[in-house]
């Protein structure tokens, strides 16, 4: 069975006559994947490859200075409701502020909000992708190094986007109707007593 899911491969062997039959070239991997499904709508494999990040961000990223200072990037993310603040020196960027940043340096430190610059707690030179970047990878990216967001910026380094790990799952989540979303972790099981009961 093969699935691309982030530009990741799952496969799964079926035993034969109580033996683990695994291949022994690439044309029996090739028969394997034919041979099976892949979990989830036929349109999510194409569309994770062919999709690009421009297509699932929406909405403009919340900029910030370089010289800003930490209030003043905190309140904007509280006013603006995001989850992060993209840093930029010149119009290029430079560093990105997370949420972790301040629950992990900011918060419970003897720190002057109004003086200091968040350029002091930023990090610095975030890892970047360009807009035309395929969904599986970023997906891919974010999930091996533990992003929850990744700047999108333009043949300049100017900032256009930022996609989030949440902005990822609910373009995925959008290719599962419903129904299957909702079912019981045993679609067997029958209920033992009514609800309420």
């Amino acid at each position: 069975m093969r699935c691309l899911a982030a530009g990741i491969r799952w496969f799964t062997f079926v035993p034969k006559g109580g033996r683990l039959n695994m291949p022994r070239n690439d044309d029996e991997v090739t028969d394997l994947i034919s041979d099976e499904e892949c979990p989830g709508p036929a349109d999510l494999e194409s569309a994770l490859v062919l999709e690009t990040l421009s297509d699932v961000t929406t909405q403009q990223p919340l900029v910030v200075t370089f010289n800003s200072s930490l209030a003043e990037t905190i309140a904007a993310m509280q006013d603006e409701m995001r989850s992060c603040a993209l840093v930029v020196e010149f119009g290029r960027l430079v560093g990105i502020f997370t949420e972790r940043d301040v629950l992990l340096r900011v918060a419970g430190h003897p720190i002057d909000l109004e003086r200091t610059a968040v350029s002091e707690y930023m990090t610095r030179d975030p890892v970047t992708l360009p807009a035309d970047s395929s969904v599986a990878f970023a997906l891919s990216r974010m999930l091996s190094e533990g992003f929850r967001h990744i700047p999108l910026v333009d043949e300049h380094g100017q900032p256009i986007a930022v996609v989030s790990m949440r902005e990822l799952v609910q373009y995925l989540s959008d290719f599962f109707n419903r129904d299957l979303l909702t079912l019981p972790p045993n679609g067997r099981s029958n209920f033992r007593n009514r609800e309420g009961a």
